[in-house]
């Protein structure tokens, strides 16, 4: 009986009533999110040393390697169960929310285990280039590594419950973990009698870990994450998960990969380019100043990380739409809520652009390291990239649409762009480019990432709309 009134919702309620409605807790949960991501280099710059900000970045490869694998699983199976609700296929839905749960927790346990025997050479290939870098990253990833297939798992809960409709009890699990890691940043990192943020606020405990201190804080947030998660599935009119129903044969591990490679290309394509952007750092930047320039270029990344995160939050909200309608046939719902989303899209990131372009210095200071040359170069690479940032609500969308309604190919393309197809070559030439012009290698690592965004719009916005002349066809026969 829920399974039918979901159904029946989700298919002939009006589109932005119900695209709105599904949004807020998936805004709430990204931006949170994002900002306990950006919390960690906040604090971490705190303690006025350009390495550990590096670090930070040093491991932001490995982050995206256990979302990406994450994603693959979650959106694999929440899109799979969305269209099957769409069909209302309940059976099937079942199985394969246990397999992509089951999936993920595996792969989780590979990667901590890897990546603990092999944390040296590890850091070593995700760009870590000075004796100081190294130490730190390897504390930094210790934590966080511990954790990984509980970070896994939430991710696949998370999806799973907001692809269903019940973004709320998504937004509750992650916002906790979230508000946990912020309150265990400062007792973690600092010590006693520390004093933080000019003078502000002079800490009355703590346990002094550094930057490793902030792992520590993200992977007991992750931990609680993933408990708050469960309990919400339970708790929920969501498809529960029963070990009894992991199902590993070719038919549900290929729903997986239809419904999940676009994100596993996206976020695995994501910890090459940065990992390339540390790489390409160390190669053309002057040794003196590799550590600053690290510094700089993941502050940026953390900033614009947060500002994406809302339009992405927007995006997830769409996404159960898409999907339920698309699996029912209601093409002319799915295009108008596609158009929805790009305009509300592009009018919210012109704003956050011009204010971020406005206000570029004093949020550059607060998490892009602690020296002038690492001020200056995250001031410049911030402004740049917010330049066409507007042109992302054309890739956001149609790469999520294209991911709902099972355009593997061009799902996945789409996903590639951004950070890896157009970003990778860019960070890797830019910089000789800019060379033989006779500016500094530097200005062309401070330009990729707006040169990847340009290549990604002109790419994005043909394949997007041939899946919508599609849809038009198949209303109008």
């Amino acid at each position: 009986m829920e399974q039918n009134a979901k159904y029946i919702k989700m298919t002939t309620e009006p589109i932005e009533k119900l695209i709105a409605k599904l949004a807020v807790p998936t805004i709430i949960s990204m931006l949170v999110t994002s900002f306990y991501n950006l919390a960690d280099t906040l604090f971490v710059r705190q303690l006025e040393n350009d390495s550990m900000v590096a670090a930070v970045g040093i491991v932001m490869p490995l982050m995206s390697i256990i979302q990406a694998c994450g994603f693959f699983c979650g959106h694999g199976s929440a899109n799979y169960i969305s269209r099957a609700f769409g069909r209302q296929d309940y059976k099937s839905a079942e199985k394969m929310a246990a397999t992509g749960f089951g999936f993920a927790f595996l792969i989780g346990i590979f990667i901590s285990v890897f990546g603990l025997l092999f944390r040296v050479p590890l850091v070593t290939v995700l760009g870590a280039k000075t004796a100081a870098t190294m130490r730190e990253s390897i504390n930094y990833m210790f934590y966080i590594l511990l954790a990984t297939p509980f970070m896994m798992g939430a991710i696949v809960i998370n999806n799973q419950l907001r692809m269903q409709g019940n973004a709320f009890f998504s937004m509750i699990g992650l916002t906790s973990g979230a508000i946990l890691n912020i309150i265990l940043d400062p007792i973690l990192i600092f010590e006693k009698g520390a004093v933080i943020f000019g003078g502000a606020i002079t800490m009355p405990f703590g346990f002094g870990m550094g930057v490793g201190g902030a792992a520590l804080a993200t992977a007991a947030s992750q931990i609680v994450s993933f408990v708050l998660l469960a309990i919400g599935m339970w708790r929920s009119d969501n498809v529960k998960i029963h070990l009894k129903n992991f199902t590993p044969n070719k038919y549900y591990i290929g729903g997986i990969v239809q419904g999940g490679l676009p994100s596993l290309a996206r976020q695995g394509l994501g910890s090459i380019a940065t990992t390339c952007l540390n790489n390409s750092i160390g190669a053309f930047v002057a040794p003196a100043m590799i550590d600053a320039a690290q510094a700089a270029m993941t502050g940026t990344s953390r900033i614009m990380m947060f500002l994406y995160s809302a339009i992405i939050g927007f995006g997830q909200g769409f996404q159960p739409v898409c999907g339920f309608n698309y699996g029912a046939k209601k093409y002319d719902r799915v295009i108008k809520a596609y158009y929805f989303c790009i305009k509300v899209s592009f009018v919210v990131l012109v704003a956050l652009s011009t204010l971020g372009t406005v206000f570029a210095g004093p949020i550059t200071d607060a998490v892009a390291g602690s020296s002038a040359e690492a001020a200056e170069i995250a001031k410049f690479a911030l402004r740049a990239q917010l330049v066409v940032f507007p042109l992302m609500a054309w890739v956001t969308m149609s790469n999520m649409m294209l991911q709902n309604i099972g355009k593997t190919v061009g799902a996945t393309l789409v996903a590639m762009l951004r950070q890896g197809i157009a970003f990778i070559p860019a960070v890797l030439l830019m910089p000789l480019a800019m060379r033989a012009l006779g500016f500094e290698a530097l200005l062309g690592i401070q330009l990729s990432q707006t040169v990847a965004d340009v290549i990604s719009f002109l790419v994005s916005v043909p394949i997007g709309q041939a899946a919508i002349n599609e849809m038009k066809k198949e209303l109008s026969e």
